[in-house]
């Protein structure tokens, strides 16, 4: 499996400079690339191709006048530019025939050189580590390089990134085996929230740290300070990078809090079950600035790929299941509740149920149903296969109901309380 280090590197004033000037020349490869393909679509001509473009926006570039500076970087940096726009458009093409999944990948874009974060891709052919652990770059230089941790193996690619901060980073891209956990007979499921970021099955409840909200206060009075400053003055420009540090420690802590809460969970049990969450629906309502804050998305895809990493399973439970609506006791669907009722009684059984921790219960149910299902056979507490029978879905949960019609709470076929194949 392929995974992903980054360090924090520290140029010298004459590497900041060669490293504008590979910024600079990877965006206007890019552009130039870019500019002819649109060009080509809007005249009815066929699709330029790779060589091509290679041909005249680089190798004949640097012998003109105009692009002579482009001599001044290593041709690696040119050529991965071109190889990020075949990307790109590869990515925009699948998109609209089907074959990627996910959300529609809009067209490649032309690049800014006021984008305050570039970045720059190399193979092995333009960097090296060196003993003395400084890592070179062609044509830039030995960069001193903060290594918290070893590399597990040789690393295929670098990228060289530079953000909003003005902080330098170096990603490389490493090929290693994954790091088998010892296997485990726990499971658990997460229900996600906002006034507890997780709630987990087994009773635990993880407190959300709001680190946006926490600092809201010195970012609303550093960009006050920042509307003051005057269009294209240096003190707007410090000020700027002010906002821009306040905004990258908030980023850091949520990304070390993701970090140390996924790890302890795939340590601790053999299978993650989460509910597949519509974060960016979620993102156009009014608790937008906390469903931000609270970093959803990159925790479930942190499980994920250390579900993969250490041998763990990892499955997601579809978003239209009704996990706070039905009771994990009996299986009763007790209709929709709002979002401050946080305790409520089953009108079947009785049971009394906080809220969260009844969802994270039918999380963990209805992703044990998930994966049994997915195989022949399971087996039960005493280690005999079961096979589970097949049954059909009810009526009043086939289809719609019909015109005049109200729908009514129903009883769910699968009662996590009663019979389940996959309890222990």
């Amino acid at each position: 499996m392929q995974l992903r280090y980054n360090y924090r590197a520290y140029p010298d004033a004459a590497q900041c400079r060669a490293l504008a000037r590979a910024f600079g020349c990877a965006r206007v490869v890019w552009n130039d690339c870019l500019r002819d393909r649109t060009q080509a679509h809007a005249a009815g001509l066929p699709y330029v191709k790779s060589a091509e473009l290679s041909r005249l926006r680089i190798t004949q570039a640097k012998r003109t006048e105009e692009r002579a500076w482009l001599a001044d970087v290593s041709a690696v940096v040119l050529q991965q530019s071109l190889r990020d726009l075949d990307t790109a458009y590869k990515n925009f093409f699948d998109s609209l025939s089907g074959k990627r999944q996910g959300r529609k990948v809009c067209p490649p874009r032309y690049k800014s050189k006021k984008d305050p974060r570039q970045s720059i891709r190399l193979n092995t052919n333009a960097f090296s580590l060196r003993d003395d652990g400084t890592v070179y770059v062609a044509k830039v230089g030995n960069f001193k390089v903060k290594w918290s941790r070893r590399l597990p193996a040789a690393p295929t690619s670098l990228t060289v990134t530079k953000d909003s901060c003005g902080r330098y980073f170096l990603s490389f891209v490493v090929d290693t085996e994954p790091d088998i956990l010892p296997e485990l007979e726990t499971d658990t499921g997460i229900d996600l929230g906002l006034s507890a970021f997780a709630v987990l099955s087994d009773g635990r409840k993880i407190d959300s740290p709001r680190f946006l909200r926490r600092a809201e206060k010195k970012h609303k009075r550093l960009g006050r300070e920042l509307s003051r400053k005057a269009e294209g003055s240096k003190n707007r420009a410090k000020a700027r990078i002010k906002v821009a540090r306040q905004h990258a420690r908030v980023a850091n802590r949520r990304q070390d809090f993701h970090h140390k809460v996924s790890t302890q969970i795939i340590r601790d049990n053999q299978a993650v079950y989460v509910e597949d969450l519509a974060v960016s629906g979620l993102g156009r309502t009014r608790l937008a600035k906390s469903v931000h804050d609270a970093g959803w998305s990159a925790f479930v895809n942190m499980l994920e790929y250390k579900a993969v990493k250490h041998g763990r399973n990892f499955t997601k439970v579809d978003r239209t299941f009704p996990s706070s609506q039905v009771c994990s006791a009996c299986g009763f669907r007790d209709g929709p509740k709002p979002l401050h009722v946080r305790q409520w009684t089953c009108s079947t059984c009785g049971t009394v149920h906080d809220r969260d921790h009844n969802a994270a219960h039918n999380v963990l149910f209805e992703g044990r149903r998930i994966v049994a299902a997915g195989r022949a056979e399971t087996r039960n507490a005493c280690g005999a296969p079961v096979r589970r029978a097949h049954v059909p879905a009810q009526r009043g949960e086939a289809g719609s109901p019909r015109k005049g019609q109200r729908p009514r709470p129903t009883s769910l076929d699968f009662r996590p309380g009663s019979t389940s194949s996959c309890e222990a």
